[in-house]
């Protein structure tokens, strides 16, 4: 067993654990990060990547849209790389209550966001797959964000003020004595190695298991956990962000991300915080709304669908659930609560606002310690600027248009990537044309201590995460694989899991161009290869 001793233990590898990994290394206090999983394998990836203005919570919940706003403006200073600044619509059809427009642009002004009404012309010709039928538009400061970069972003933050983490691990015990958190104990879910780690302070940042993380210390969270599904267009259907203008609902916010388009969500209680399983008739349901706004909607293809698990917080869990729970955080200090000191639950809230979560966590983290030295993350960049020479060199060896976009994504990793590639030729060839990413970048991935599996790959480069979704990429990445030892052994495995993977997604929505696609997928892996033989 391993011995390890820090001040404060940070539970959940998603935005708010790695926020609050990152702030409490930034104060010098000793932190360590332990995830069951991947970092970014849960809530924080899966969701439709909208940067929230606040507009959407201004009428419900004034105080969270101004949150929203604050956080919104300091994610787009101190993380450029992770916000594409699209600006957003609030758009309102015939159906719609007229009177809420009026309420809605009222409470926007009052939280101190800005709304510009605009004309539904000049709107289409923007966008021309939105409905002809928009009575009135609006322009807000909505944005798309993009999960995983500002996850890793954090990470690496966090790691050059000494913090650590430790992903594929479970939290298995957490040890208490006269009332007070001394440690936890912990397992490698890969390799069975045992971890004991002494603490002063244990922070539940794990999102929808964080019922799960409180109930190891005897204590009960009410989490309810509340899946989201979405849908992932193979277009950029729109240019900005738009939503519809009536209370928040399903299938109401239409998301660009880069060459695609996000439709999301729905919202259904479920049991289990790892069922993120999509099924048809959510698919078929959110496009049926999703016309009402884009009357084309069947004409295009659909890349795959996905869900993520939100953790809603109520004091009382069976009091409400889905969209009439509050979209607020919470904050618990279990020493006041249940009287056993050191345990801190921070749940709830969205992802928006996990910089200022983590804030608050850390600052009740850090008082408990006796440390007074204030946060300093809305200032801070997640990442030094890139020096413009990298940029020239990157795109000598990748071309203009790859190395942009890895820049983009690797932030401070970008000069070790070029630098691999200057040193071996033959890593500047692109194995992912979807999404641009080379050789290099995914060499540098699986050289990283946390990767174990190929999917940690697609979450670090997005590799596989393109329009083909890995039909091409995958078969590429499996040569790579196997120099490595700790792949080489089951290198046709980690395909098949990752196939398996990308499959799941592409399963409820296989008609029409997609199944098209999925039988060319099927006939490269199955007949060309022959995998069902391999395996």
């Amino acid at each position: 067993m391993q011995k390890l001793s820090v001040q404060v233990v940070v539970v959940g590898g998603g935005a708010t654990g790695t926020g609050i990994l990152r702030d409490l290394a930034m104060r010098g206090i000793s932190a360590l990060l332990v995830e069951q999983g991947d970092l970014a394998h849960g809530t924080s990836s899966r969701f439709h990547g909208l940067l929230h203005s606040g507009c959407r919570y201004a009428v419900k919940d004034p105080a969270a849209a101004r949150e929203c706003i604050e956080e919104n403006m300091i994610l787009r200073r101190i993380a450029p790389n992770c916000v594409e600044i699209t600006g957003g619509l609030f758009v309102q059809l015939p159906e719609d209550d007229p009177a809420y427009a009026e309420e809605w642009e009222s409470a926007c002004r009052q939280a101190g966001i800005e709304v510009e009404e605009v004309d539904p012309a000049a709107v289409r010709r923007q966008n021309p797959a939105l409905s002809p039928r928009i009575t009135r538009a609006f322009a807000v400061p909505d944005c798309a964000v993009d999960g995983f970069r500002v996850v890793w972003s954090n990470l690496h933050s966090a790691r050059r003020y000494g913090a650590r983490a430790l992903t594929y691990t479970r939290l298995k015990a957490i040890e208490q004595q006269n009332s007070c958190i001394t440690g936890v104990r912990a397992e490698n879910v890969l390799t069975g190695e045992q971890y004991h780690i002494e603490c002063q302070v244990l922070i539940n940042a794990a999102g929808p298991w964080a019922g799960e993380v409180a109930a190891l210390a005897g204590l009960e969270v009410g989490v309810i956990k509340d899946k989201g599904t979405l849908i992932a267009f193979n277009h950029r259907l729109v240019q900005q962000v738009v939503n519809r203008l009536r209370p928040p609902g399903d299938g109401d916010i239409f998301v660009p991300h880069g060459p695609i388009t996000i439709l999301g969500t729905t919202s259904l209680p479920v049991e289990n915080p790892a069922d993120n399983r999509p099924q048809q008739k959510e698919v078929l349901d959110l496009l049926a709304i999703g016309r009402e706004i884009i009357p084309d909607l069947d004409e295009y293809r659909l890349i795959r669908t996905f869900a993520g698990v939100r953790p809603l917080y109520q004091e009382v869990p069976l009091a409400g659930s889905g969209r009439s729970v509050s979209r607020n955080y919470a904050l618990l200090d279990h020493q006041q609560r249940d009287g056993l000191a050191g345990l801190i639950s921070i749940v709830g809230g969205k992802f928006t606002t996990f910089r200022l979560m983590a804030e608050k966590a850390a600052d009740l983290a850090a008082g408990k310690l006796g440390i007074s030295r204030p946060c300093r993350t809305a200032g801070e960049p997640l990442f030094d600027p890139l020096p413009p020479e990298w940029l020239e060199r990157g795109r000598k060896v990748f071309g203009v248009a790859a190395a942009h976009k890895a820049a983009e994504r690797l932030g401070d990793d970008f000069a070790a990537v070029v630098a691999r590639a200057e040193q071996n030729p033959e890593q500047a060839r692109i194995l992912c044309e979807c999404e641009l990413v080379s050789q290099a970048e995914v060499e540098q991935a699986l050289a990283a201590d946390t990767t174990f599996t190929l999917g940690d790959v697609r979450r670090k480069t997005r590799l596989g995460m393109g329009t083909c979704q890995g039909t091409f990429c995958s078969y590429r990445s499996l040569g790579i694989l196997s120099r490595y030892p700790r792949f080489a052994a089951d290198h046709r495995q980690y395909l098949a899991d990752f196939l398996q993977k990308r499959w799941k997604g592409m399963r409820p929505v296989l008609w029409g161009q997609q199944l098209r696609e999925a039988q060319l997928s099927t006939a490269i892996y199955s007949a060309l290869f022959g995998m069902e033989r391999m395996l």
